[in-house]
């Protein structure tokens, strides 16, 4: 398993995943909302990035997708952890903390003091990896819906 930066002919194998992980949250993502996506990771006014994890074969298992942005607590841009899954085939081999690391490596070599992210509080799997990679900082989160 290679974790990499995602590249534009990671297209195909890319989107099963991203299906996936909004099927796993019960969410669909409209057409021109996962093309924009995928298109961000290779714009360079973007803070938007992916790391992938490639099985050598031409298979992804796993992506991640995070971003930087200004902290008013931090000099640094932090990072956010977005979107992280892996395919079911790879649960429970590593794919998930090795693209978490990708993403502390990434967070490393942009001067990125703190990496952070959210998940559902019924996702016991992921909370388990993530009390092994990551201490709970205790904050709940509140939104709002804004309606144009």
């Amino acid at each position: 398993m290679n974790i990499r930066p995602i590249v534009r002919s990671d297209w195909e194998a890319w989107l099963p995943l991203w299906r996936g992980y909004n099927a796993f949250y019960e969410r669909s993502a409209a057409e021109d909302v996962t093309r924009t996506t995928f298109a961000r990771f290779f714009d360079a006014y973007e803070p938007v990035h992916a790391l992938v994890a490639d099985a050598g074969d031409g298979r992804l298992t796993g992506l991640v997708h995070y971003l930087f942005h200004r902290n008013t607590s931090l000099l640094g841009p932090v990072t956010y952890l977005q979107d992280l899954f892996t395919s079911e085939a790879a649960r429970g081999q590593g794919v998930g903390r090795a693209l978490i690391e990708g993403v502390y490596g990434a967070a490393r070599a942009a001067g990125s003091p703190r990496v952070y992210w959210l998940t559902h509080e019924t996702n016991a799997r992921a909370i388990a990896l993530y009390d092994q990679v990551a201490e709970r900082s205790g904050f709940i989160q509140y939104r709002k819906p804004i309606e144009a």
